[in-house]
């Protein structure tokens, strides 16, 4: 697949902006109260507009019911449904039939044997993000900073495109795509400035380091 670069936790038209100048393939916005990036119907709707033919439109959602789901496609219409809790891979189809849309869901890893768990969601959803699982008191399944072990994901070749996530940042997304192989990457807070502020400077920098890990793996370069 194109390689993907993905900017998560999206709240501002400036930094939405700064990522897609920069070349953001996808641009994320979360709803998820519970989170510092959670956003709004209209905030959503402005920046969807803003997005929108420029970069894929990414909603994230934590076991979302069929009601804010509607409410969310309603006022983004984004391109793809992020599952970012524990949504079953009966679910995960339920909800790309229902709503017309492309689904990605998230796989919290911290050891071998989590990747196991993507199988059943091969057949179900379109795309796959693998990130650090949160530990057992957090109060947000993804965005807390944590990477896991990049060597694990070596050799995942799932038939489904899958994004790496957990724990990157302009100084190490390099080294984790050469790592393990990656044709996507995301990214939320490791281009903050503090938890749920953007920085235009680390987002144009993290893009720039990925483009630039990309073309080196295409090229055979290390």
């Amino acid at each position: 697949m194109a390689p993907i670069v993905k900017i998560c936790g999206l709240s501002n038209a400036a930094t939405l902006e700064a990522a897609l100048v920069a070349g953001a393939t996808m641009a994320g916005f979360v709803f998820f109260p519970k989170s510092p990036r959670n956003i709004g119907y209209e905030e959503a709707r402005a920046l969807g507009a803003q997005a929108r033919g420029r970069a894929r439109i990414v909603a994230l959602s934590v076991d979302a019911d069929d009601d804010a789901l509607a409410r969310i496609v309603e006022w983004l219409s984004p391109d793809i449904l992020q599952l970012h809790g524990r949504e079953t891979p009966a679910r995960v189809a339920e909800i790309r039939e229902r709503f017309g849309r492309p689904t990605m869901k998230a796989i919290g890893v911290s050891a071998p044997a989590d990747f196991a768990a993507a199988a059943s969601y091969e057949t179900v959803a379109d795309f796959m993000l693998i990130d650090a699982k949160p530990p057992k008191n957090a109060l947000l399944p993804g965005g807390n900073g944590l990477a896991f072990d990049w060597a694990l994901a070596r050799d995942f070749q799932p038939r489904t495109p899958w994004l790496l996530s957990g724990g990157l940042d302009p100084a190490n997304v390099a080294e984790a795509i050469a790592l393990t192989g990656a044709r996507g990457v995301d990214v939320s807070s490791g281009v903050e400035s503090a938890p749920g502020v953007k920085d235009g400077g680390k987002i144009r920098a993290f893009i720039a380091a990925a483009r630039g890990a990309f073309q080196r793996a295409t090229e055979g370069v290390g």
